[in-house]
């Protein structure tokens, strides 16, 4: 049985789909959602086999939630949409297939075929997956963008992922591999990563770790750059 994330801004159309999936008896639903911050939350904690997703939603539409996505927790893509205008983007994102809302029960079945047949492929990554503009942090309810060139580093820890900005520091649900590999940001450290345009300088890291050395960005932070990354960060700061 195929394990499935439901991703709608509209609960009557997420209960609609759900109904649907359930009678196909081909399908539980591991979680439906109604944002990109909750579906990123279940796919990473689900890892299920298809992602039913929205195209059109508020905040983050469902090309730019692939684009957050790690490309080791991605499952195939079905896109669910009222608008037939997105079909050959996603096509191009290499979705599994494209349903038109409201979903006819025959056309669903179609597509767990389809899912069937490509199985063993499924967790393959979009090819053209979307680089990031913009990151989704929590700021206590709500859900702040924060643009890409705002943030200074960024820095992994028992306690998740944090962004720094010149405002402050922010939880992402993203990952490290995801920013860097899709946000261009610069890896210096295994649990650091900096912005490039925000270097202010770079100097030796401490006496007992001489390949070692530390960023000071332009806001202030201090960022640690190990003797395994800091030939590229040299590279890529042209010095």
């Amino acid at each position: 049985m195929m394990r499935a994330v439901i991703v709608d801004d509209e609960p009557n159309a997420r209960a609609e789909l759900r109904a649907l999936l359930q009678a196909t008896g081909e399908v539980e639903i591991a979680a439906d959602c109604g944002n990109a911050v909750e579906a990123l939350q279940a796919v990473r904690r689900e890892r299920p086999d298809v992602l039913f997703l929205d195209v059109q939603m508020p905040v983050v539409d469902g090309f730019e939630l692939l684009g957050m996505l790690d490309p080791d927790d991605l499952p195939a893509v079905v896109f669910v949409t009222a608008h037939d205008a997105f079909a050959l983007r996603a096509f191009e994102e290499s979705a599994a297939d494209y349903l038109l809302k409201p979903v006819a029960p025959d056309r669903l079945r179609r597509s767990l075929e389809r899912l069937r047949a490509r199985a063993g492929v499924a967790r393959a990554a979009p090819p053209l997956a979307p680089p990031l503009t913009r990151v989704p942090c929590l700021a206590g309810r709500a859900v702040k963008l924060v643009p890409l060139a705002e943030i200074e580093l960024v820095r992994s820890g028992p306690a998740g992922v944090h962004v720094v900005t010149a405002q402050g520091e922010l939880f992402t649900e993203l990952t490290l591999k995801v920013l860097e590999e899709r946000g261009g940001l610069l890896r210096c450290h295994k649990q650091h990563l900096v912005n490039a345009d925000r270097v202010d300088e770079i100097r030796p890291g401490d006496a007992s770790d001489p390949g070692a050395a530390v960023i000071r960005t332009r806001g202030g932070h201090d960022v640690p750059v190990s003797r395994r990354h800091l030939a590229q960060v040299r590279a890529r700061l042209g010095i």
